[in-house]
């Protein structure tokens, strides 16, 4: 079914020799029923007996600003407001019951929204049965008395029958007759008048082409699917008043030929109508329907009830039931009332009420979705997983969509326009389902053996067509003849009744002749006519299959067309999937180079990146090297101009005093011991070595000599930083056996027990101040090295300028004259006292640690 502005949607052209006419689709079927107020508004009509169309109403367009639009949909057949029950049995139930005496499935569903007339149609009201009651009706009217005896049919748990004896089968039936089973209804049972008037079906139907050799047994079952549990209605549960039992849920399962089935659901063995609708009836009362708010009695659950029908074949006599499981033939015929799908804000439900809701439209989506699957893998050839999983419902119809069987959709829908958008989406799953193919079911040959058993005992009273003949039986209509016999001679009667009894016949002879002869010409103006129509009849089928012909020879003709059409395609799209392999492949191969090209300049930049800061590293150690040199320069510089001016303020002076005083005498030299004096520890600068006189200019140079450390017994790590200046004067700290470094290391500490660090600063008056901080070195726990620091030695070069500020503890000798005379030595006044002191202990703590280096793993 689908809208008529809809277009149809493409299907792949069908192969030669496909079986396309064993399927047969989904026939859908639509029940509009009458509305419950004449003054209600109205969005659906019913155009003709195949379609119905659906409009916007107009207080959906307000709510919605929507506009008017008219949808039509198409069915197999629409049924309007003033249906009978019996004009639906007949077009949609009728066919599937006379498949199920012929040992074929079937499946009917009744579809739609909440108060659209589903159970209605299905279960009927007094005085209108359903569907359901109509089917039993049919059912037991065709095979009613063909049925075998009770108990010759057993059901087991595979979902198959096996066969009982007559013995076993009487053993049975008094056992059970014994102890009445609340399970197994009598026909001597009063019929509950609540469902009476459900079954009255005036109607009488019946199939045709029973098989009147084979017996026949029903077994009937009712279940529920509630919140996506099974449930038997028909299963007998003791009642505990203390503590109630809740019924258990039942599982699925697959039998050996893949039908589903429901494991350990009751069957009740039926022989007639009443005990069926009895059966049904009382599992009707465990169904679970509520309250809602938009019926008083709304399904809550999906019902459905199976009718099963044994059939097996007499045995070669006629008089038993043949036992042989093979030849058993097992049909179904499942009458589904879905619950209906509607919105939880139209019913206002909440709590329980809210999750069934909730698990019927999620059953419901999971049906529709199946189906929309079915079509897709149908249509465009696909082959798509079908979610039968996703709910019960679909999960146990899976083998009627897999396998074969017909099945029938009855949308049931209620023109108010409260119910527009509910029936909008019904409508478009019955468009969905009207397109899925179902496969056509097969016949299935009963039994090998000779028509006729059950009629064989009655031909025993004469021998087989043994049948009167025509002759005799119009001899029989004619008057019968008065005796011929003359017992007197003058007899008159006799001869006269004898004439008359002969004339009569004569004339009756004659009637006869004009009347078979009235009748052989009517007759032969039949065979005429029937000749006749005969032939025109063939002349028409020659016509029609003519037409065919041509019409198939065209179809052949487009049918090649289209192959060839198609190998081409082929041909391109084979091609065009090579093209899209080398460009793919191209693709790929640029992305790898791509890629690498990335990582290479990644790498590269990386390198950039670290030739960078390191060459930042040596500009910025070069740049404070330089500078350190530049004022070191600097300071030397500055020194050796105030020596220069220094020495022009003496050789002045000594010209000044020349020339005034002249010197009878050279003063004394003054020793250097007393002019030696206490240094104070200050950083200073580089300074070049002591100036000499004019007069010293001339002599050899001065060679430089080392003070020994008071500690040259031990082994002792030198550390000189890089960054020291040499000095350049006569005493230097000499330390033998050390090891020079210039970076404290854990290697150098381990080999020596003493440190010694050389420290050099530039104090305030511009000459350099050198430290050596002596220490011991200890092993720590961890495996390290440290030291401990204990004396600073403090070695310092003033320049000669200060030593005339300080004032000399030794006096100078006397002159003559009786004043003092000044050193105008030069090397007196350039002589430099240098003493050492020993620094003060340090504090505790005050420790330089050298812990060994990890490797790295």
């Amino acid at each position: 079914m689908k809208p008529a502005r809809t277009k149809t949607p493409r299907k792949p052209p069908v192969k030669k020799g496909s079986q396309t006419s064993l399927k047969d689709p989904v026939g859908v079927y639509c029940r509009v029923r009458p509305l419950s107020l004449p003054e209600q508004e109205c969005c659906i009509e019913v155009i003709n007996n195949t379609t119905v169309q659906l409009h916007t109403p107009e207080g959906f367009r307000l709510n919605r600003n929507g506009d008017y639009k008219e949808t039509q949909y198409s069915f197999k057949q629409v049924f309007g407001t003033h249906t009978t029950q019996k004009e639906l049995f007949d077009v949609v139930a009728n066919p599937l019951v006379d498949d199920l005496i012929h040992g074929k499935n079937g499946l009917l569903f009744t579809y739609g929204v909440t108060g659209s007339g589903k159970t209605h149609t299905m279960t009927g009201s007094p005085g209108e049965g359903g569907l359901l009651p109509r089917c039993l009706h049919m059912l037991f009217n065709s095979i009613g008395s063909f049925q075998a005896k009770r108990y010759v049919f057993k059901s087991n748990d595979r979902n198959s029958m096996d066969i009982q004896c007559e013995v076993d089968a009487l053993l049975e039936r008094q056992k059970r007759e014994a102890t009445p089973n609340p399970k197994t209804p009598s026909s001597k049972r009063q019929v509950d008048p609540e469902f009476a008037d459900m079954i009255n079906v005036q109607e009488f139907c019946k199939a045709e082409e029973v098989d009147e050799d084979s017996v026949y047994g029903v077994f009937v079952s009712y279940i529920e699917i509630y919140n996506n549990y099974i449930y038997d209605l028909l299963e007998e549960v003791p009642f505990d008043p203390i503590k109630p039992k809740p019924p258990q849920s039942k599982l699925l399962r697959e039998d050996k030929n893949h039908n589903m089935y429901v494991a350990g659901c009751t069957e009740v063995e039926v022989k007639s109508t009443e005990e069926a609708f009895e059966v049904f009836w009382r599992g009707q009362k465990k169904r679970r329907i509520a309250n809602t708010h938009l019926n008083h009695e709304s399904s809550r659950s999906h019902s459905v009830f199976n009718i099963k029908l044994v059939q097996a074949p007499l045995d070669a006599d006629g008089d038993n039931v043949l036992q042989e499981k093979e030849q058993i033939t097992i049909s179904q015929l499942s009458l589904v009332d879905l619950a209906g799908s509607e919105r939880t804000n139209r019913t206002k439900a909440e709590g329980n009420r809210l999750r069934e809701a909730g698990n019927i439209n999620q059953s419901l989506m999971t049906l529709r979705t199946c189906m929309e699957v079915l079509r897709e893998n149908q249509t465009y050839g696909t082959n798509k997983m079908v979610p039968y999983r996703d709910s019960k419902l679909t999960h146990l119809f899976k083998n009627y969509f897999d396998g074969e069987g017909k099945v029938r959709l009855i949308v049931c829908v209620n023109p108010k326009a409260e119910d527009y958008e509910e029936s909008l989406q019904v409508m478009r799953f019955a468009e969905v389902t009207q397109e899925v193919e179902v496969a056509r079911p097969t016949d299935k040959a009963i039994c090998g053996l000779t028509p006729g058993r059950r009629y064989r005992n009655q031909a025993r009273a004469g021998p087989v067509g043994d049948e009167p003949l025509v002759s005799e039986v119009v001899l029989q209509s004619f008057p019968p003849l008065p005796s011929c016999e003359l017992l007197d001679v003058n007899d008159e009667q006799t001869l006269p009744r004898l004439i008359e009894a002969l004339e009569r016949r004569h004339h009756l002879r004659q009637m006869m002749i004009e009347e078979f002869n009235k009748q052989a010409i009517t007759f032969k103006a039949l065979l005429q006519e029937f000749d006749n129509a005969v032939l025109n009849k063939e002349n028409y089928i020659q016509g029609k299959l003519n037409e065919k012909e041509k019409v198939i020879s065209g179809q052949k003709m487009e049918i090649e067309r289209l192959e060839k059409k198609n190998k081409t395609l082929e041909y391109k799209v084979e091609i065009l999937e090579k093209t899209t392999t080398i460009y793919e492949e191209d693709k790929r191969n640029l992305q790898q180079e791509l890629e690498t090209q990335n990582q290479k300049l990644q790498r590269q930049f990386s390198d950039k990146r670290r030739l960078e800061a390191r060459l930042q590293g040596m500009v910025t150690e070069t740049t404070m090297k330089w500078e350190k040199e530049c004022e070191r320069r600097v300071a030397a510089k500055q020194l050796e101009m105030q020596n220069k001016l220094w020495v022009k303020d003496e050789k002045l002076k000594q010209l000044k005093a020349i020339v005034t005083e002249p010197k009878t005498e050279k003063p004394e030299r003054p020793s250097r011991e007393r002019d030696r004096e206490k240094v104070t520890q200050r950083p200073v600068s580089p300074s070049p070595a002591p100036f000499l006189s004019q007069s010293d200019q001339n002599a050899p140079p001065i060679r430089l000599r080392h003070r020994r450390s008071r500690s040259a017994g031990d082994r002792w790590v030198d550390h000189k930083p890089a960054t020291n200046l040499q000095t350049e004067t006569v005493m230097q700290p000499h330390v033998p056996r050390a090891i020079t470094v210039s970076v404290a290391n854990e290697k150098a500490l381990a080999k020596c027990e003493k440190y010694m660090l050389t420290h050099q600063e530039l104090a305030s008056d511009g000459e350099i101040e050198t430290k050596l901080i002596k220490g011991d070195v200890y092993k720590t726990r961890g495996g390290g090295q440290s030291v401990q620091f204990t004396e600073i030695e403090t070695l310092k070069q003033e320049s000669p300028t200060s030593s005339r500020k300080r004032r000399s503890s030794t006096a100078a000798p006397a002159q003559p004259d009786g004043t003092e005379s000044e050193w105008t030595d030069v090397e007196t006044r350039c002589s430099v006292a240098v003493e050492m002191k020993a620094g003060s202990q340090l504090g505790p703590g005050y420790q330089h640690h050298a812990q060994p280096k990890r490797k790295k793993p």
